[in-house]
Formats: structure tokens, C-alpha cells, sequence
């Protein structure tokens, strides 16, 4: 008796605890609980804290969670002639700005954009998609179309190839590596979407994912692009090479005035790996190119040169590391990019 009678305290006791957990509601039967979700697309910005290095050996670590993904639907342009070769160019530019001169890294970028134009989360036109969020420094969906890049012209060959690829894209061409990706990011970056996607596909050094779920498969891009005129975007006057009127020429294609100051002496860089600069390629491949020259070297110098002038230094010290550019050539939009003057100049290149 004194046992139950024990148990049957205890056992109030228990019920008239205020840590009992509260019956749960039950949940409202509406449309909207049964209908597709529809998240906001993840969040551009790269997480602050890793080193090239450090994301590197996390981004290895993430294994590709589709090795064979489905391929995208051929997608067939069905605007007019001007939209088409508008287009065109907006892919191309946007090919080789983000993959450099390099087919298979723009044929992988190219069907990004266009199962973007597919997907109801994003823009229903090319060029829409690619500047989608340019008008800001940062929050850009595409990194060439923000930071200033779109001032340099590509190589006359490189955008016919760029154009070449676009071309076949817009009639039907797919690239079934990256299948249904809408999102990538280059290897020695974490962004903070990464760990809520799946991982497809390595192509170069860009890492390609899908949203899970119903988000990323076959039936969320069912969205057939309207017949509709691409929009008109000034910048790419100059970025493809084609001129446009007067009045839609923009007036920041070339360099800045407060970034267009000469160096303050020819830079000599002992020690340090060199590549020569092309002046007229994408200015982010500068930094692609340095990286894949230092590999994973702990402490690393590689300087990009024009002559004997340097127009690009890139430094690896210490589990820091920074990409500079001369912007009295290259116009950036953030000036702590640029190469400095005087004593910080000499600190920079200060043998290790």
C-alpha cells in the first residue's frame, strides 16, 4: 500500500508539473498545405569565416549527392530576332565572365541560366536572370555583373566561341553534367545556401547544386518562357561588343576617376610565381589563375603582369590571404581590392 500510495503522488505530481508538455494544435487543413513550396532563393552572400584553403577541405568533404542528375529539357528561344541575339549575348558574357575561355565551364554556367529561366523562383527571361540584382554592389546573382568586370571587353575569339556555345543552347544544346542546377559556387568559397542544397556535379573549379525536394526536380521547371522582348541592359553594349544608342550607353564603362591613379613605382617581386596578364580578359580569372598556381601552398605570391608593371597581386601568408588589382587599369567596385601606395605597398610584398 505504501508503494502505490507513493506512485500515486508521484504520478500527480508529474501532471501538475509545469514542465508537461502542452497538447500540440492540430494543424489547419488549407490549400495552401498541400500546394508546392516555394522557398526564397538562398542567400548569395559567402559565409565570412574560411580561408581558400579551410573551404576547400570542407567543400571536399560535402560528397556529390546525384553523381548521374537528369538532364535539363532542351530549351527551344522563342523570342524575336533582336531578343534572340540579345539573348545570346547575355549567355556568352555571361559564360565566359564566370568560366573564363573554357567550353566546358561555360556550357555548365549557360545551363544554369537557362534552368533558371525555367524556374518559377527566378526571372522568366536570359538577360533578367543574368543581371538579376546587378543594380547593387553587392547581392548580385552573377559576381561579373556588380564588381565591374562587364568594363572589360572580352578577346574577340573567345566571345565567338562564348556566342557559339550560347547559340546552341538556345536551340535545343544540353549539358546534362550539371543537370538540373540552378546555383554554384567556386571551390575556395563556402556559401551559407550550400548545406541546404544537393551537390550535382564538380566542373573547373565551380561546385554545382539543385534545391531538394520538389524545388529541384523536373516538375518546378515547367515554366514555358513567354514569347516576350529580352530586356535591353546598357551594359552589355560594350561587354559583347556591340554598340548600342547613344542614350543607353552607360556612363561608368570606363575606369573610375578616384581608381584611376598610376602605380607609385614598377613593383619587383622576388620570389614571387608570375603569369602574364591578359588586359583584356575577365578580371576574375586573374584570382582563378593564381590560386591554381598556388595550389595549396601554405604561404604563396603570385603576381599578374603587363610588361614589366604589375597589374594583379594575389598573397597567401599565414592563413590570410588577399587579391589585389591595379586600378588604374581595372576598375573595381571595392577599393580595398585595389593595390595600395607607398609603405602598405611595401609591406604587402614583403618577402615572408
Amino acid at each position: 500500500m505504501a508503494i502505490a500510495a507513493a506512485l500515486a503522488i508521484a504520478i500527480l505530481a508529474i501532471a501538475r508539473s509545469p514542465f508537461s508538455p502542452a497538447p500540440m494544435p492540430r494543424p489547419a487543413i488549407t490549400n495552401a498545405a498541400v500546394s508546392a513550396p516555394r522557398p526564397l532563393p538562398p542567400d548569395a552572400r559567402p559565409q565570412p569565416a574560411p580561408s581558400a584553403e579551410d573551404a576547400r577541405t570542407s567543400n571536399d568533404r560535402l560528397p556529390i549527392a546525384d553523381p548521374t542528375p537528369l538532364a535539363a529539357r532542351p530549351f527551344t528561344f522563342a523570342g524575336d530576332d533582336e531578343s534572340r541575339l540579345r539573348a545570346r549575348d547575355c549567355l556568352a558574357v555571361a559564360a565566359f565572365h564566370e568560366a573564363g575561355d573554357d567550353p566546358a565551364g561555360e556550357r555548365a554556367v549557360v545551363q544554369v541560366v537557362l534552368n533558371r529561366v525555367r524556374h518559377p523562383a527566378f526571372p522568366d527571361s536570359v538577360c533578367a536572370v543574368v543581371f538579376q540584382g546587378s543594380e547593387r554592389k553587392t547581392g548580385c546573382q552573377f559576381t561579373f555583373t556588380c564588381d565591374g568586370a562587364l568594363g572589360r571587353i572580352p578577346p574577340p575569339a573567345a566571345l565567338v566561341r562564348a556566342r557559339a556555345i550560347a547559340q546552341a543552347a538556345l536551340t535545343g544544346a544540353v549539358e546534362p553534367h550539371v543537370g538540373l542546377a540552378t546555383h554554384y559556387h567556386a571551390d575556395y568559397v563556402v556559401p551559407r545556401w550550400r548545406d541546404g542544397m544537393v551537390k550535382l556535379a564538380r566542373q573547373g573549379v565551380h561546385l554545382f547544386y539543385r534545391w531538394p525536394g520538389y524545388w529541384g526536380s523536373p516538375a518546378a521547371m515547367r515554366r514555358t518562357p513567354p514569347a516576350t522582348i529580352e530586356p535591353r541592359i546598357p551594359a552589355m553594349a560594350a561587354a559583347s561588343g556591340s554598340p548600342a544608342p547613344a542614350a543607353e550607353r552607360p556612363a561608368d564603362i570606363g575606369l573610375l576617376p578616384a581608381l584611376a591613379r598610376p602605380l607609385p613605382l614598377p613593383l619587383a617581386i622576388p620570389a614571387a610565381l608570375d603569369f602574364v596578364l591578359d588586359p583584356q580578359a575577365a578580371t576574375g580569372t586573374f584570382a582563378l589563375k593564381a590560386l591554381s598556381l598556388c595550389g595549396r601552398s601554405a604561404d604563396c605570391r603570385v603576381a599578374g603582369r603587363i610588361a614589366q608593371d604589375v597589374g594583379f597581386l594575389y598573397v597567401r601568408r599565414g592563413g590570410s590571404e588577399g587579391a589585389y588589382w591595379d586600378c588604374a587599369r581595372f576598375q573595381r567596385a571595392d577599393q580595398a581590392q585595389c593595390l595600395p601606395e607607398g609603405p602598405a605597398l611595401q609591406r604587402l610584398l614583403a618577402a615572408s
